[in-house]
């Protein structure tokens, strides 16, 4: 199992709910999960010519589509994105 994070697994952020990849992170780990933490750096919003600087984001697009983090590849393939769909995912599949 990886995660693609942006820089880290920290919650505190300035947005309202704390940060997504931390949030995330931390649900696979309630979960009962050690997922790979693979930094993507960069920023989603930024240009596709900005982020296809980093190897991490170009995984993400090509895994997902876009450049967008967190993203979850489970060991049989597939493919999640987005916080609130990573914390669904771990509650409804926790590690047995």
């Amino acid at each position: 199992m990886k995660l693609y994070v942006c820089y880290g697994t920290w919650k505190p952020a300035p947005r309202p709910g704390g940060h997504p990849c931390g949030k995330a992170y931390d649900a696979l780990k309630d979960a009962g999960y050690e997922p790979e933490v693979k930094r993507a750096y960069g920023l989603g919003a930024f240009p596709s010519f900005v982020n296809n600087m980093t190897s991490g984001r170009r995984e993400v697009k090509r895994l997902t589509g876009n450049y967008w983090v967190p993203a979850l590849i489970v060991d049989d393939g597939t493919v999640i994105q987005g916080s609130r769909e990573i914390i669904e995912w771990a509650k409804a599949h926790p590690a047995a």
